[in-house]
């Protein structure tokens, strides 16, 4: 099994009060079947022996499901692989020798907590605003009671697939969340049991995301591209029509 070495110039920052750097570190030895975050726990290693202070980063499932991996990787969020989370990149899509640079997202509304780590509680309190049906139906119903054509079904269950790591707010010029955002809301529009918050959840959710600070959608796709579960920007459309149309009805 071949072992190789990488040169890493990771962001370090102790919290979001104090200025923050990037540090060199050569990391060698390394196997290339290890993940990137199974990368960073060897150099974690390697710092606590040395008795310095671990790199600080996020994650849960290490299954690409989560989300909470979030890093941008040589420029790109979570890495230079398409519709992949970092937690699912390894090292064998890198050299022996490459030089890797590791930050945290970037955005106003995603202040540094430590290092790689940021606040995205943003997120969940969007969500808090709207992102849920209320309706009290009991216990669970028969999954056949309500019949959902099969167009709507898949085209929900595709935006279900936003696993809302903020990819996309990080790729974006303008640190917009619309698709994190359009996608929420484009998953409960389109099935019955959604209709009947239906206005004031996409209007609650939109104030929302603007009271947070988000920047506005310019259509420049690179939420699309970078988003680890390839979410259509097909759904900001949709989110924008619903907004609008909450608004005329009134």
């Amino acid at each position: 099994m071949e072992k190789f070495s990488i040169k890493l110039k990771v962001w370090r920052q102790k919290n979001n009060e104090t200025q923050g750097k990037f540090v060199d570190y050569d990391v060698d030895d390394l196997n290339e079947h290890m993940s990137f975050l199974e990368m960073l726990d060897v150099l974690n290693e390697r710092l606590i022996s040395s008795r310095e202070e671990p790199i600080a980063f996020e994650h849960d499932c290490r299954e690409g499901i989560c989300g909470s991996c979030s890093m941008v990787i040589n420029g790109k969020p979570h890495g230079p692989l398409k519709g992949t989370t970092t937690c699912q990149l390894h090292m064998y899509h890198f050299n022996d020798g490459d030089n890797i640079t590791i930050e945290p997202w970037r955005a106003k509304s995603f202040p540094v907590i430590k290092d790689l780590v940021v606040d995205r509680t943003p997120f969940d309190r969007i969500i808090q605003s709207g992102g849920y049906i209320s309706v009290n139906t009991g216990s669970a119903p028969d999954g056949n009671a309500i019949p959902i054509s099969q167009e709507d079904a898949l085209y929900a269950f595709d935006a279900a697939a936003c696993i809302g790591c903020g990819a996309c707010v990080a790729a974006c010029k303008n640190a917009s969340a619309s698709l994190f955002v359009s996608a929420k809301i484009s998953q409960l529009a389109s099935l019955p049991q959604g209709q009947p918050e239906r206005d004031k959840r996409v209007v609650a959710m939109v104030d929302q995301m603007e009271a947070e600070g988000f920047g506005h959608c310019t259509n420049t796709g690179a939420c699309e591209a970078e988003c680890p579960k390839e979410i259509s920007q097909e759904y900001i459309r949709k989110m924008n029509w619903e907004y609008h149309r909450a608004n005329i009805k009134g």
